[in-house]
């Protein structure tokens, strides 16, 4: 009872700031602004894997997305005016999500938050930045989304860990490990080709190759001929890049060899395809994590107590994919407040997040100026922690790294 007491609190407290920040702002703003008409409301697009099979992290997110537009429009939205969601399931299909990003653009929503999948997304970037439309990724780590136009001109941004620095990291603590012989096994989507790439980067900003490279498709049930490929090129480590069920082929079919190296990888390896899929096989992978779903200190408390209570759930099947979702609908909103004329245009929201005024006290992070004209992520590296499966769950691999999660990050 004493914990429950607690998070309500927490979640009240964080609420209350919510409340003061909102109000204030409004106060600012409210002489350059029109009178706004009751039952005015303000479209914002939602997108991802919502069923199909990546649905067991596009779920956690649009919960999360659903659970901070709940919040803010319980305490007035934006100038009394209430958000809300357009939403569309891309079920992970390029084609599909192109024909919904174009939905979205014909909705006329003032911009976008989602996608799950870097092929998916990639897919669709143009439909956003040819029409000026912000597009903040919350869950697609592949490096591309965010370079493939020029920062200052991009409206494409991102609250998740992209693979460029997620893969530095497993190396860096793979290398720690003297675990040195790599074998990368990375599926054939856009997701899978642009790790791999970040993978054979990081190795070689330490003078290593890998000693095995396994390419394969999405659905793929069996994997032996590579695993013994690897094994046979002395491969001491398997650094899997495959964002499905994939991943639990690889730990079973290593685990039927009798073959005991570790498997790491990118947060991929957090899901339940692989935790549920490969059972026991899956015991000690480690994985780069933005948010591990424990209680660390009050405003994580309360984000996780609601999400239980909304959800009717006891644990969150993918809290990256949640935590992510739901920082970015604050970054989001925190924009709108920060533009003082009303107008909600593309290029004002875009120009309002790269100079955002206001600390926002996320779960993922503390973000203070979290994107620039130069940057549009809003990760760094020093906000990942490294997680590993342990009895089905995910926990953190050092004892420090929970000691430091006491303290929400800020970007480097």
């Amino acid at each position: 009872m004493a914990n429950r007491v607690l998070s309500t609190q927490a979640f009240l407290t964080g609420l209350g700031c919510w409340m003061a920040f909102a109000q204030a702002i409004a106060q600012s703003a409210a002489p350059a602004l029109a009178p706004v008409a009751p039952g005015n409301t303000i479209k914002i697009g939602l997108i991802g894997p919502f069923t199909g099979p990546s649905a067991d992290f596009g779920v956690p997110m649009l919960n999360g997305v659903k659970q901070a537009v709940d919040e803010i429009n319980a305490v007035g939205g934006y100038l009394g005016r209430q958000i809300q969601l357009v939403i569309k399931d891309d079920q992970a299909n390029p084609d599909l999500g192109l024909k919904a990003s174009q939905e979205l653009l014909a909705d006329k929503v003032v911009a976008t938050i989602g996608f799950c999948n870097t092929g998916v997304a990639a897919k669709s970037l143009e439909v956003f930045q040819n029409n000026k439309l912000p597009l903040i990724i919350t869950c697609a780590t592949g490096s591309p989304l965010t370079a493939k136009y020029p920062a200052p001109e991009s409206y494409i941004f991102r609250t998740s860990a992209k693979d460029a620095i997620q893969a530095p990291f497993v190396v860096d603590d793979i290398v720690k490990r003297g675990w040195t012989k790599v074998a990368v096994f990375a599926d054939t989507t856009g997701y899978g080709a642009a790790g791999l790439l970040d993978v054979e980067s990081a190795l070689a900003s330490k003078q290593l190759k890998p000693v095995h490279v396994a390419r394969f498709p999405l659905g793929v049930a069996n994997l032996d001929e590579e695993l013994k490929a690897a094994k046979a090129a002395g491969a001491n480590v398997i650094f899997s890049y495959t964002v499905g069920a994939e991943n639990a082929v690889i730990a079973k079919g290593r685990k039927a060899m009798g073959w005991s190296v570790p498997q790491v990888g990118a947060w991929p390896l957090s899901f339940p395809f692989f935790i549920d899929g490969a059972k026991d096989a899956a015991d000690g992978a480690l994985m780069a994590q933005t948010f591990i779903a424990e209680p660390s200190n009050e405003r994580r408390a309360s984000f996780l107590v609601s999400y239980a209570r909304r959800n009717q759930v006891k644990k969150i099947p993918v809290p990256m994919a949640a935590a992510q979702g739901y920082d970015g609908v604050y970054l989001l909103v925190y924009s709108l407040f920060g533009i003082r004329d009303g107008d909600l245009s593309g290029p004002a929201i875009k120009a309002s997040l790269e100079n955002l005024q206001r600390v926002y006290y996320g779960v993922v992070a503390t973000y203070e100026r979290p994107f620039s004209s130069q940057d549009k992520d809003a990760l760094t590296a020093n906000m990942l922690v490294m997680g590993m499966v342990k009895n089905g769950a995910i926990t953190f691999a050092y004892p420090e790294d929970a000691k430091r999660n006491l303290f929400v990050k800020r970007k480097q």
